[in-house]
């Protein structure tokens, strides 16, 4: 060979090297999204009836969160945050939209998402489960295979999500067919109902389908978004039968002296956990546990719609309010990381951290680059165990559209301000340090804290066409529906 080849061979040799070691060092990323799960549903957030073995097992091996928010307080919304990294006066949905009006809720061309950021990087992408962003007809605009992801199982819909036996799912744009059969109580694109005769449970197929996604993935980095429907309840099926909490079995709760609702709504999150568990076995025996990151959260605070008893679980401990609440109850949410030899086992961080976040961590992890203009800060030095060096939010934000707009931020991860009836009300503020229930309005002792609440909730939204602030009840009415 003649020498003057071997410089030439020997920095092609480095390049393959180097790019071998840079694809060595993205971690794939696995986002597992509970649904309607509370802050203290979760044995390692102080649960005492629920048996949640796995996650409790995760926390320890891994990081708990004591201060991480959803995107908002219904899950349309808060996945709009999550996928956009735009908090809710930004981003493109903002509430749960009503039937006649799908469009507001569906992402439309331009809308960059997570998924987007990871496929442009070389990183398979999967959303397995609920969607809520789109769907077939007039908000096809907003098809999750038009925002990044290379493969879709599951709902479109929310309404279609309430029913965890369904007919049929969807698998990419077709729909696959199931042997369940369904009594149906809801018509048209919607499609609610529940199991008349239930085989297939959905969230079962979900967890099969996750565990394929990675082992057929394993070779290539990954980001998996597994949006689970457990603990949501069957609407349609608790206005009918008066129990909304569906589940195959009742598991460790079968022999409790509890009416059906509360025996379905511990299984459900003891099946959850399971689901869990599986994910992180299947990880360490194919050798991906420490090339994977491992997030698990809720899309909001706990809700009261399976007719279970909320005074035998206390969901939102110590916190008040639950989904649909703009108080803690409604927004903080559990949140485990786990990333086996980066992040130190039985961790946890006060880092008040939310779901326009991951946008940000994501493309960091990936050596991506996020677009411009986010309300993202990457939570990444966390993970790594530098506090030192996490950048802090200023300023975090909700609203709400149902029953007359309120709005709420969160100021230095301490000072909460609460708004309703008027963009001229007053402003109720809480002291999250000292109370976390949100008991006492502090207002008239922190004057400057209240004018700073004010300046931020005056300028924090922008305008949308589709969800336009009304502040009072009996007005018209916005855009949403109670789901």
């Amino acid at each position: 060979m003649p020498r003057n080849l071997w410089p030439a061979l020997a920095g092609l040799w480095c390049s393959v090297a180097l790019a071998a070691e840079a694809e060595s060092v993205r971690p794939n990323l696995i986002f597992i999204l509970a649904d309607d799960l509370g802050y203290a549903e979760l044995g390692c957030y102080g649960q005492q009836v629920i048996q949640t073995p796995q996650l409790d097992r995760m926390t320890r091996e891994g990081l708990r969160f004591t201060q991480f928010y959803s995107g908002a307080t219904v899950c349309a919304p808060s996945r709009s945050v999550l996928m956009t990294g735009l908090h809710q006066g930004h981003t493109r949905v903002r509430g749960n939209a009503r039937p006649d009006n799908p469009e507001a809720q569906a992402l439309r061309p331009g809308d960059v998402t997570v998924a987007d950021v990871l496929k442009k990087a070389g990183y398979a992408t999967a959303l397995i489960g609920k969607w809520g962003l789109g769907d077939t007809g007039a908000a096809e605009s907003g098809l999750p295979r038009q925002h990044g992801f290379d493969f879709f199982l599951g709902f479109l819909n929310q309404i279609h999500a309430h029913n965890h036996f369904p007919d049929y799912l969807w698998r990419n744009e077709e729909q696959q067919k199931l042997p369940n059969v369904v009594t149906p109580l809801v018509t048209g694109a919607y499609h609610g109902g529940y199991a008349a005769e239930g085989k297939v449970y959905a969230d079962d197929l979900f967890a099969d389908e996750a565990l394929k996604f990675v082992a057929a993935n394993q070779a290539r980095p990954f980001f998996l978004y597994w949006s689970m429907v457990v603990p949501h309840a069957n609407n349609e099926r608790t206005r009918a039968l008066k129990d909304g909490a569906e589940v195959p079995d009742y598991g460790p709760y079968a022999d409790k002296d509890w009416p059906k609702p509360d025996k379905g709504q511990a299984a459900m999150i003891t099946r959850l956990d399971a689901y869990v568990g599986r994910m992180l076995t299947e990880l360490r025996r194919l050798g991906l546990a420490e090339r994977t990151l491992v997030i698990f959260t809720s899309d909001n605070g706990p809700h009261n719609e399976s007719n279970h008893d909320l005074t035998r679980f206390r969901p939102a401990a110590p916190f008040s309010g639950l989904k649909r609440s703009l108080t803690e109850g409604g927004i903080r949410v559990p949140c485990l990381a786990w990333w086996p030899g980066t992040i130190k086992p039985g961790r946890e961080s006060g880092h008040a951290a939310y779901f326009g976040d991951w946008l940000a961590t994501a493309a960091e992890l990936a050596g991506a680059a996020a677009p411009a203009g986010l309300d993202s800060v990457s939570f990444a030095p966390v993970l790594r165990g530098d506090e030192a060096a996490q950048a802090q939010h200023e300023f975090l934000y909700w609203e709400f559209h149902e029953g007359g707009f309120k709005q709420a931020a969160l100021y230095q991860g301490r000072w909460k301000g609460l708004r309703a009836g008027g963009p001229a009300a007053p402003l109720v503020l809480h002291d999250l340090q000292g109370d976390p229930a949100e008991q006492a309005d502090v207002a008239a002792q922190h004057a400057d804290i209240v004018a700073k609440l004010d300046a931020y909730l005056k300028t924090a939204r922008s305008e949308s066409a589709d969800w336009r602030p009304q502040w009072q009840a009996g007005k018209k009415k916005a855009p949403a529906a109670s789901r």
